[in-house]
């Protein structure tokens, strides 16, 4: 009966009508592609010359190994580092002692309101612009200062999210509050911040595109080359497009698996923890 209240099911018109919604979509979205081929033909931008580079074994080696294993070394060392940045500024903003609350708030709030492409550019020339991988660590500190200051709100958030009973039934069997934070209260807010940690993540990897900019070694740097070269900036774009889609998919599938495992473990393990804890009978000796 739930369910007929909640939810009507849609009779023999409704359903004809939402198949026919479905067919025009599905004929716009070909119109589209076949429109976008078309133009792409008109203007020459399929022809040979224009994809050799991406065809080339030596060329295809450069934007693999020079390119895309850069970007994804600057996004790996980002990840990390913005990870361990949002737990303890994160912690910080949460600590009942104003000398790290608030100098704590003043650089989440600050990292967050600079613009990373501004981060990169000053990290640049602070490092040394003839320095050697100065413009590698540019990109990586940028997008650690960036990332990191959004991942701290995200997990103080996190942590204010899970419900107030855990903390004060933790509190009720002789927990301190470091036990409390670390035991009972993160392992429940990861659970809850992952989603976003997962958008953040791709975030990061996206923005390694600025880093040409800073002539940091990456996707956009290398087939910059390509096309200065070859004068075929759309394949070229339609290219290192095509490789951040694969690469994003390819993170967020891994991080979606690792939420199933983590969220699956924790409901059997984390909840309960408390609860059986503080309404466990004592023993008296």
């Amino acid at each position: 009966m739930s369910a007929s209240v909640l939810y009507d099911y849609p009779g023999p018109k409704t359903r004809a009508r939402h198949r026919t919604y479905s067919v025009v979509t599905v004929v716009v979205l070909l119109a589209a592609v076949v429109w976008f081929f078309w133009r792409l033909q008109d203007h020459g931008q399929l022809e040979y010359d224009k994809w050799e580079a991406f065809v080339t074994p030596d060329y295809v080696r450069v934007i693999l190994v020079d390119g895309l294993l850069q970007t994804l070394k600057m996004a790996a060392f980002a990840i990390v580092f913005a990870v361990a940045f949002g737990f303890v500024f994160g912690v910080g903003k949460l600590s009942e002692h104003a000398w790290a609350r608030w100098p704590s708030w003043l650089v989440v709030e600050f990292f967050r309101a600079i613009p990373v492409l501004l981060l990169m550019v000053f990290i640049w020339y602070a490092l040394g612009i003839k320095a050697d991988n100065s413009a590698f660590w540019a990109v990586v500190m940028a997008l650690t200062l960036y990332n990191g200051s959004v991942l701290a709100e995200v997990l103080r958030a996190g942590v204010l999210a899970v419900p107030k009973g855990q903390s004060e039934a933790a509190y009720a069997i002789g927990m301190r509050k470091t036990q409390v934070m670390m035991l009972i209260m993160l392992p429940q807010a990861v659970k809850i911040m992952l989603p976003a940690i997962i958008s953040q993540c791709v975030v990061a990897l996206k923005d390694t595109a600025l880093g040409i900019y800073v002539v940091a070694p990456g996707l956009t740097y290398v087939v910059k080359q390509v096309y200065l070269e070859f004068h075929n900036q759309v394949p070229a774009i339609l290219v290192v497009g095509s490789l951040y889609i694969l690469v994003n998919l390819l993170l967020t599938g891994l991080a979606t698996l690792l939420q199933r495992r983590y969220v699956g473990e924790k409901k059997q393990l984390d909840v309960p923890m408390v609860g059986n804890a503080a309404t466990r009978p004592k023993t008296i000796a």
